[in-house]
């Protein structure tokens, strides 16, 4: 078997120093200090001097690259939370073990919706641009006007990890909460929220609405045209997420008409080439996919990651094994 010592890792971006350092100290690990991105190709044709695959969600590992990589691959790690960047099917039938990094980020992610939050609601672009761009005249009663924040309904897409951090975050607020789960979870960790077993019945009741859940076959485009119109006039959306649970057109067609008030975005379906149409709006506060973006956080990211390859290694269970029974 082989040896942490000896096992061979291809890193596929660049890391924070103190991820490196370990992964050069503990492996044979190849390094992509300039942050070259690869394609699909090029890391399937180097994996064959490896044993095992760190890579990020700028790395789409789909059936594709997992039918192409040698024998020698025997586990992937993802420096993310999200795996839908990678065909976990595929990957455990060719009997390849994958890990994810949770826990470590969910601070950071869910202190991120709630600058969505706020930053949708009280009209951070405009507010910002008026003050840059020497527009700001003096003082008016009426105008410019943002929208409260506190005492709101918020309605949670999902009450993982995040979604519960989110929750937390909202009661410094006095919002009124609801959340759309897969099953209701416990008191303690819904913070007083009302659970509701369908996301149409949800809907209604969201003045705000944070999506916070998973990117899977059910959520894709769940936020569409349809699911909109369920909200009442005047709601935010959120996402946090990943982009590819809202619909683009649906959401932009309804800030055009008004019937949303605005939008926080930190994702975006195909990033980092966003739909262009979100740049003509003044209420959308949008972010380059910043939810786990904090030093602390990319560290613990990292060490995770390595953690999990380390145990695997050295023939242990690693501790947050995707692949397993």
């Amino acid at each position: 078997m082989t040896t942490m010592a000896k096992a061979r890792i291809l890193v596929t971006r660049h890391l924070p120093p103190e991820v490196e350092s370990r992964l050069d100290r503990d492996f044979a690990a190849s390094l992509n200090v300039s942050d070259r991105i690869m394609s699909t190709a090029e890391i399937a044709e180097k994996s064959k001097a490896f044993d095992g695959l760190l890579i990020t969600p700028m790395d789409p590992c789909r059936k594709e690259l997992i039918d192409a990589l040698p024998a020698s691959i025997r586990m992937i790690a993802t420096f993310s939370v999200g795996t839908d960047h990678i065909d976990i099917p595929a990957a455990r039938a060719k009997g390849i073990a994958v890990a994810n990094t949770p826990d470590v980020l969910t601070d950071a992610t869910a202190d991120i919706a709630l600058l969505l939050i706020l930053g949708a609601a009280r009209g951070a672009i405009w507010g910002d641009r008026m003050v840059r761009e020497n527009k700001w005249l003096a003082p008016s009663p009426t105008f410019p006007l943002g929208h409260d924040v506190s005492g709101r309904r918020l309605g949670i897409y999902g009450m993982g990890r995040i979604g519960q951090a989110v929750a937390k975050r909202a009661t410094a607020f006095g919002m009124t909460l609801h959340y759309h789960n897969r099953k209701p979870v416990t008191a303690d960790l819904s913070h007083g929220a009302t659970y509701h077993p369908a996301l149409d019945g949800m809907l209604p009741h969201c003045d705000f609405l944070s999506v916070n859940c998973a990117s899977t076959a059910e959520t894709r485009d769940s936020i569409n045209a349809r699911a909109i119109g369920l909200l009442p006039d005047g709601a935010i959306v959120v996402n946090s997420a990943r982009g590819d649970i809202v619909n683009d057109e649906a959401l932009i067609a309804a800030l055009k008409s008004g019937k949303l008030a605005a939008a926080g975005l930190d994702v975006f379906k195909g990033e980092p080439s966003i739909n262009p149409g979100y740049r003509k709006f003044d209420n959308v506060f949008m972010l380059p996919h910043l939810g786990s973006a904090t030093k602390n956080t990319r560290i613990a990211m990292g060490m995770r990651a390595v953690d999990n390859l380390a145990a695997f290694f050295k023939g242990e269970r690693p501790r947050d094994l995707l692949t397993g029974a």
